[in-house]
């Protein structure tokens, strides 16, 4: 960039600066600020000149519009320093990504949950801390970590520059044999007797054929052709991860129940807890077995044919909704229960747009059977022919209750089975909540509020297999490797779950929201609070910091680098690290994270 400027005065700026003995200047060159009222401050180079008792000034050249870092250079040459390129004192050597490595290997030693895995230091741990670290940044197999890390100060952080995938796996088998001394450790310092226990059951897709808990059964995934792997996650009654149990593809939930009384009560030593599942998992079955440990509570749901069941006995009377959404009644056919029913104006209306938009769906499909078996006049579909085709069609949507069939040899028709819709949206927006809880102990509003809290062990869920943790597709050959993989992404999801509490200002979460499930309706749907709403719409924060995802604010904090440089001596050359400065966006991250100072 090119400063007009006479020779005379460069000659002049260029002279090297007199000597301490040397006579003074008459004359001195100097840089000035000349403020102005209405607009930015005029930039002078001015020459200052003694003429008897007072200084006469001369402007040699308007510097305003010159960079900032060239007035500033100029202004030190003035002054009488010797200045130096840059580049010829030191040179950067290597740039890495290392402020999201900062925070999440930070919160985790603020937990303590380095010590919570092991109480010594050694390489397994390090390279499990590392591996769930690395989990929380980019989540990938167990090759590419090594290599991945390596891009970040992440191996350097840990030791583990030379470490390779077979030690991965090696420590993933080390971390299997402490699982249960770990989840001990989780239940002493989250749970307690007569804690609220959240547990639920998911799936995911397998790759490959070699794992015996990969079988063909209910995929939530909606991956078809590929064989699954169930896993059920306890959470305590905020949401925080507990503890995890695989089970092969064809485990039917319910079933899973028993070895979770059974690690309450032997592994975690806990005789009095209130197991919280939803209608799904604590079948009729289950609760049977749950009622032979008058210590064990629980809470669930019934299903639609059980409530059904209560309003056909007069139990549930649906005139109790006329002024009130919720109810709590009792039923001979439920001894020692309590039921909480309740009503969802908003609940119901969407379960019978739902229902008419499926049987539009199913009476599209029956016209095309009924299409085709009219135009077969000359070889006419047979009736079992028609059967399969109809079969198939009434479903695919679960609509068969609500149709009516005429099958026979060249013929079909089909119709609405008016009372059977009428009959179930009459329940339409109606739940009923159970439980063995006394009042005493539990209110029914907040019965309702913690049966409502299963939607924290789905949000983990969510994050498990979403783009946060990625704990899909899964490609372990072993059993073991399967079950210790589950557990590392639990492990990464509890560091997670702290990291977003604490940074929950910055992102589009709801602050608000863990406070207010204990004050608002608790048969209401849930509405953002109007920190939340602002966030959203202004996608600022008070302090004018930009909202970011959990992903997108990990990846801001990654731009902080630790530039390794390298003096340019002419004898001895010395090593040392520089860290680029803090935007005002990591210095509140690292604030709410309570971790400074930073190095």
């Amino acid at each position: 960039m090119m400063f007009p400027i006479a020779a005379a005065d460069l000659a002049r700026i260029a002279a090297p600066p007199p000597c301490e003995n040397s006579p003074q200047r008459e004359t001195d060159m100097y840089i000035e600020k000349v403020p102005n009222r209405n607009s930015r401050p005029a930039i002078l180079l001015r020459e200052g000149k003694r003429e008897g008792k007072r200084v006469v000034k001369k402007t040699l050249l308007n510097l305003t519009d010159w960079p900032t870092n060239v007035v500033e250079g100029l202004r030190r040459l003035l002054a009488g320093e010797t200045l130096v390129s840059v580049d010829d004192v030191f040179s950067v050597v290597a740039s890495r990504p290392h402020g999201h490595i900062e925070a999440a290997l930070g919160t985790i030693r603020r937990l303590g949950l380095e010590r919570l895995i092991a109480s010594e230091r050694s390489r397994e741990r390090d390279l499990v801390v590392a591996m769930i670290a690395a989990r929380l940044i980019d989540p990938c197999s167990k090759l590419a970590t090594t290599r991945q890390w390596r891009s970040t100060t992440l191996a350097e952080e840990m030791g583990l520059e030379d470490a390779d995938e077979d030690e991965l796996y090696d420590a993933l088998d080390w971390l299997l044999a402490r699982q249960k001394r770990i989840e001990g450790k989780l239940a002493s310092r989250h749970l307690g007797e007569g804690s609220m226990v959240m547990y639920d059951v998911t799936s995911s897709y397998y790759e490959g054929h070699t794992c015996p808990l990969a079988v063909h059964g209910h995929d939530r995934d909606g991956k078809r052709g590929l064989a699954i792997i169930v896993y059920g996650v306890m959470t305590d009654v905020e949401g925080r991860p507990i503890a995890a149990d695989v089970y092969p593809g064809n485990t039917g939930d319910p079933t899973t129940v028993a070895d979770q009384v059974e690690k309450l009560r032997g592994d975690f030593g806990l005789e009095r807890v209130v197991m919280v599942g939803d209608r799904g998992m604590l079948t009729e079955t289950q609760i049977g077995n749950l009622k032979k440990r008058p210590a064990l509570g629980w809470i669930s749901a019934l299903r639609a044919p059980a409530v059904r069941q209560l309003v056909e006995a007069g139990d549930l009377q649906l005139s109790l909704f006329d002024e009130q959404n919720l109810a709590e009644i009792s039923s001979p056919d439920y001894p020692g229960e309590r039921l909480v029913v309740c009503f969802n104006p908003l609940l119901a209306d969407e379960r019978r747009r739902k229902r008419q938009e499926l049987l539009a769906a199913t009476e599209k499909s029956l016209e095309r059977i009924a299409a085709e078996v009219a135009r077969r006049t000359k070889t006419p579909l047979l009736r079992h022919e028609i059967a399969l085709k109809a079969g198939k069609a009434i479903g695919r949507y679960k609509m068969a209750k609500h149709c009516k069939l005429i099958i026979e040899d060249g013929r079909f028709e089909w119709s609405r089975n008016e009372e059977s819709i009428e009959r179930e949206a009459a329940l339409d927006g109606v739940y009923v909540i159970r439980t063995s809880e006394p009042e005493t102990r539990l209110s029914a509003p907040d019965t309702v509020r913690h049966y409502k809290n299963l939607s924290r062990v789905e949000r983990a869920f969510r994050t498990l297999k979403g783009i946060e943790l990625r704990v899909r597709p899964i490609h372990h050959r072993t059993e073991d490797r399967v079950r210790a993989h589950i557990f590392l992404c639990l492990l990464a999801y509890y560091v997670e779950w702290h990291m977003r509490r604490a940074l929950a200002p910055l992102l589009f979460d709801d602050e608000e929201l863990d406070a207010s499930r204990w004050t608002r309706d608790p048969v209401e749907p849930a509405e953002p609070s109007p920190s939340a709403k602002r966030k959203k719409t202004q996608r600022k924060t008070p302090d004018g910091l930009a909202v970011h995802s959990f992903k997108t604010l990990l990846e801001a904090l990654g731009a902080r680098c630790r530039n390794r440089c390298r003096t340019r001596t002419e004898r001895t050359q010395y090593h040392f690290h520089r860290h680029t400065e803090l935007t005002p966006l990591q210095a509140r991250a690292f604030e709410l994270l309570e971790l400074f100072p930073v190095r």
